[in-house]
């Protein structure tokens, strides 16, 4: 995380909550679980699949790492029970990675296996390029257990084209994103068209190996370039 990301972490505290409310409400679905179920079931009638996320992540205490597992399960459980068309996604430090590799990947491997029993696929989150080689550690060896578990991938990043040509052979599921997190210009992409061209390409390279596509972006104009893309590969929409 880098400094600026601190600081205004830091300076949320001093918002006030109503107006914090009002600025986080169209990328937060709620406070409660209740609250998501209902804008995910909102999304269902709508004919749009979800994906329940619960916000958090840096953790390092075994018990709250736990917990956090916990009320994963406990999501997935809701979202069987109302039959929607949802899945859990989940932040590798939320999981402890940073603290405790072989706890993270016992705490996904718990989820994973809890939420194949109900049908519902968990995804592994990407975070900032610190945790991209535990990240991509976690998710093969998921990978080599269940057949509910995709990743994300990250186009800001050099490295995700070699990323992609690493992942063992297989069925691979990916969310395809440009990449929140401020990273510095030696690893990473910075300007807006640049990480543009690297998520057509990535998607390509994705397309290339068969890989089942989730395609996250807000850039209208890169939507389209991407499904004129998976079309060619003769992916349905």
């Amino acid at each position: 995380m880098t400094m600026v990301q601190k600081l205004v972490l830091a300076s949320l505290s001093y918002v006030p909550k109503p107006l914090m409310r009002r600025l986080a409400s169209r990328y937060i679905a709620g406070e409660t679980l209740d609250e998501a179920l209902s804008k995910l079931a909102d999304l269902d009638r709508r004919g749009h699949p979800g994906i329940l996320d619960i916000l958090g992540e840096n953790i390092a205490d075994e018990s709250e790492a736990r917990a956090v597992a916990m009320h994963y399960r406990g999501a997935a459980e809701a979202i069987a029970k109302a039959r929607l068309d949802a899945y859990v996604s989940v932040k590798p430090t939320h999981m402890a990675l940073m603290m405790n590799e072989a706890l993270c990947l016992e705490l996904y491997s718990g989820i994973a296996e809890h939420c194949a029993k109900l049908g519902v696929r968990v995804r592994v989150e990407m975070e900032d390029h610190p945790t991209t080689d535990g990240t991509l550690r976690v998710f093969e060896a998921l990978r080599k257990r269940f057949d509910n578990v995709g990743i994300v991938l990250q186009s800001r990043l050099f490295r995700t084209p070699s990323d992609i040509d690493r992942l063992a052979p297989g069925p691979l599921d990916v969310r395809m994103v440009k990449g929140i997190y401020l990273e510095p210009t030696s690893i990473a992409h910075t300007e807006p068209d640049a990480i543009r061209q690297a998520y057509v390409a990535c998607t390509r390279k994705l397309c290339e190996r068969g890989a089942k596509l989730s395609l996250a972006t807000h850039d209208d104009g890169l939507a389209e370039r991407c499904m004129a893309l998976v079309n060619v590969f003769g992916y349905a929409r």
